[in-house]
């Protein structure tokens, strides 16, 4: 009886090595400080100009779209400063309005700007993401638009960690480094 206890024990054991892992591997885990907002709420359009603000060395911006003018604001007063600034978009929002509109060309060709547009392809880049200082990640549904922060149901989530900001620099970097991507000033 006792050899059995221990086969079973043993087949225990081996099953628990053998069991999938989890979604989320202990690699890809960290705790850290989070701010979730739910939109349409007062004060919710201001989370993306005050963590803009914060920046005191770069921002790297994944946006499905960009119309926003406080957020566009907030994003040239930072180039102003000295915040190295790359925005990466989907064509498609260049395909709707018939090119950049007047405020997102000024903020691309200012100093301390680059931009990038993704190739025409039938996958979207439907990020709505970025950066800040290697410290903050925010993502989320929300675009950077004035219906997406004031009208539409949509959530933002600010993640205070280097690890999540790292994890999304590493990913925005294969994005950038396309070679079909296309320059929106030529």
């Amino acid at each position: 009886m006792r050899a059995f206890k221990y086969i079973l024990l043993a087949g225990a054991f081996l099953l628990a090595i053998e069991a999938p892992k989890p979604f989320l591997q202990q690699q890809n885990s960290f705790a850290a400080p989070v701010q979730v907002a739910f939109g349409p709420n007062p004060g919710f359009e201001r989370l993306d100009p005050e963590l803009v603000q914060r920046a005191q060395r770069t921002i790297d911006v994944a946006a499905y779209v960009l119309s926003d003018q406080r957020v566009i604001e907030a994003l040239s007063a930072a180039a102003s400063r000295g915040v190295r600034i790359r925005l990466y978009f989907d064509p498609e929002q260049f395909r709707r309005i018939g090119g950049m509109n007047d405020n997102v060309m000024a903020l691309v060709n200012q100093p301390n700007v680059q931009a990038r547009i993704k190739a025409e392809q039938n996958d979207l880049m439907h990020m709505k993401a970025y950066a800040v200082d290697g410290r903050w990640l925010r993502t989320g549904s929300t675009n950077f638009s004035w219906s997406g922060e004031t009208r539409q149901d949509n959530d933002i989530v600010i993640i205070d960690s280097p690890q999540a900001a790292e994890a999304f620099t590493r990913n925005f970097e294969r994005l950038w480094a396309r070679r079909d991507n296309r320059d929106p000033t030529r």
